[in-house]
């Protein structure tokens, strides 16, 4: 076994490509709640933000963890980094935290949220896809 890389496929770039682009809206998200930006006080009403505002401090955190994490794992992946694998697990774990927290113990106060509960499964999904997806590019020596 030799330790020349292989070349990946053009579908590698492309999913590490669209992977970096769904962790920047990721990114973008965190940073818009974070500021309370006018893009983000629009796209809620008064009682979700008030809602989102209570949740503790260490879910904040786990976002934060979670996008920075993902955006830097696919960067990585771009740049044919093995860490890209360690970076987009935490980016996994802290997502799925965060996610079932705020799907099974987050007291809501009867806010409706269907819409973020969607987006948090397909959130996790994503996340093991990525870890999944570096993993395989590992195995067939596209980064290192």
């Amino acid at each position: 076994m030799t330790n020349s890389l292989n070349k990946p496929p053009i579908w590698f770039w492309i999913v590490s490509v669209l992977a970096l682009v769904w962790n920047s809206l990721g990114v973008h998200g965190y940073v818009s709640q974070a500021y309370k930006t006018k893009a983000f006080t629009d796209a809620y009403t008064t009682e979700q933000i008030e809602v989102m505002t209570n949740l503790p401090t260490w879910y904040t955190a786990l976002f934060a963890i979670a996008v920075f994490a993902g955006a830097i794992g696919c960067l990585l992946l771009l740049f044919r980094k093995k860490i890209a694998k360690l970076l987009l697990t935490l980016s996994f774990l802290a997502a799925t935290i965060q996610m079932v927290y705020f799907l099974f113990i987050a007291d809501l106060n009867g806010v409706d949220f269907s819409a973020n509960k969607i987006m948090a499964y397909i959130i996790i999904v994503f996340a093991a896809f990525l870890v999944w997806f570096a993993k395989n590019a590992i195995t067939k020596n596209w980064i290192k």
